[in-house]
């Protein structure tokens, strides 16, 4: 006997899923979610968050009208420890469903999938980010392209293997659970639709962003420079790196090391740590970097402006991640030039020569041009600096992002076949209505 629809809900009861959720800092791709879901809440929207551990090492945090579970905290971490945070996440969720229903989850990563499997028996529309596909890895192996023809013709044969193997081995079974897949950029759209055969009409492209209330500009920190041992006078580049592949920062120390023959002002800081450590030591060291590279291993989140605040250039050509990496943001905010890929989503916000630069990430011949340009004095940094902070205050509007995000949520629930048609669902909410 088929299950009878459920009303419309007017206020949504929603869930936020991940693993890595993070309720406090900025330095992290999930960092945006906060103050999404605090947005949401002023809405009359309940949130609850589900996800695996938190900075403040609790297991259940109330904050601002949103509830948070920490699964892998307090007394949870002696629980389940064999079950992956999936199995965790299901169980949470089943307890909590029966009490007051979901109306849909929305799932950062993959940790939904066990739900979305059974969303029909649980009356739940099911939404993820692109991150929970493989799809990071295929824009990954683009960015490494060079411009040669047999670079070209081995990036296109790894492309179209990866391809395969992602989207028959997960990246289909997952797609077939989803209502809806969130993008943060056109490119992402795209290939969802042309090769993952995902329609069009279940994507929704939201510019997750920060709460950049709190990105103010600030004076260098001089005593931090002194304590590197960076000479006043002296000009840094700053990256960060999670050091999981020396492929992709190789690009970075060759142009770097023409930079410091010709400059001997200048210092390159690798904010980091990882399981490549030792080998980026090493390579460093073979280039003979090793006292204008400075490798200050993991940095708390709070000190990381910190950093930003000595550099000249901030760098970040990573490909690995599909949202908005948030210290190339914070950079942008304190009006540094800023170098991010072409073929990541920061192309999408950076304007090439006006407000930063974009580069293929394998390209360090026009890296390092582009240094010696910039510790040369060719390029003028106030108007790009200026210009990059009111480009970030301008895209990264908490309430055009909550008012995007509910009116998403809206069109999902709609066409899930789970509720009751809400004509009314097609009207917008504005963004004053976000308090």
């Amino acid at each position: 006997m088929r299950t009878l629809k459920r009303p419309f809900p007017v206020s949504l009861n929603i869930c936020l899923m991940a693993q890595k959720f993070p309720i406090l800092g900025r330095a992290t791709d999930h960092s945006f979610l906060w103050p999404i879901a605090t947005g949401l809440v002023s809405l009359g929207h309940k949130v609850t968050i589900i996800a695996g551990k938190s900075n403040l090492g609790k297991p259940k945090v109330e904050r601002g009208g949103v509830t948070a579970y920490f699964l892998m905290e307090g007394s949870n971490t002696n629980t389940n420890t064999r079950d992956s945070f999936s199995k965790l996440a299901l169980i949470k969720f089943q307890e909590i469903h029966k009490q007051i229903p979901f109306d849909l989850i929305h799932s950062i990563d993959n940790s939904a999938l066990l739900i979305g499997e059974q969303k029909e028996h649980y009356r739940v529309a099911v939404a993820y980010d692109v991150n929970a596909t493989q799809l990071v890895q295929i824009i990954s192996i683009l960015g490494m392209t060079q411009e040669t023809v047999g670079s070209i013709l081995s990036t296109a044969l790894a492309v179209i293997y990866k391809f395969i193997s992602t989207y028959y081995r997960s990246d289909r079974h997952l797609l077939k659970t989803a209502n809806g897949i969130f993008v943060t950029n056109p490119q992402h759209r795209m290939m969802l639709e042309r090769y993952y055969l995902f329609p069009d009409f279940h994507i929704y492209t939201v510019p997750y962003g920060l709460e950049i209330g709190t990105l103010e500009p600030r004076a260098e920190d001089k005593a931090l420079k002194t304590s590197l041992n960076i000479p006043a006078s002296a000009q840094v580049a700053l990256t960060t790196s999670e050091m999981n592949e020396i492929d992709e920062m190789m690009p970075l120390l060759m142009a770097f090391e023409k930079v410091a023959i010709k400059k001997p002002n200048t210092f390159l800081i690798i904010i980091g740590n990882g399981p490549k450590w030792k080998e980026l030591e090493y390579e460093i060291l073979n280039l003979v970097l090793g006292r204008r590279v400075l490798m200050v291993g993991a940095v708390k989140e709070q000190d990381v402006p910190d950093y930003i605040s000595i550099c000249d250039v901030f760098i970040n050509l990573n490909t690995r991640t599909t949202g908005f990496e948030s210290t190339l943001i914070e950079a942008m905010a304190q009006e540094k030039l800023v170098i991010g890929s072409e073929v990541s989503a920061m192309a999408n916000i950076i304007e090439d020569g006006v407000d930063g630069f974009l580069l293929r990430p394998a390209d360090s011949n026009s890296l390092s041009e582009l240094l010696i340009d910039i510790f040369s004095g060719n390029i003028s940094r106030g108007p790009i600096g200026e210009k990059a902070r009111n480009k970030v205050m301008g895209f990264f509007d908490a309430k055009k992002m909550v008012t995007t995000i509910i009116n998403a949520y809206y069109k999902i629930i709609n066409n899930s076949g789970f509720f009751k048609n809400q004509s009314s669902v097609s009207r917008s909410i504005e963004p004053d209505a976000v308090h």
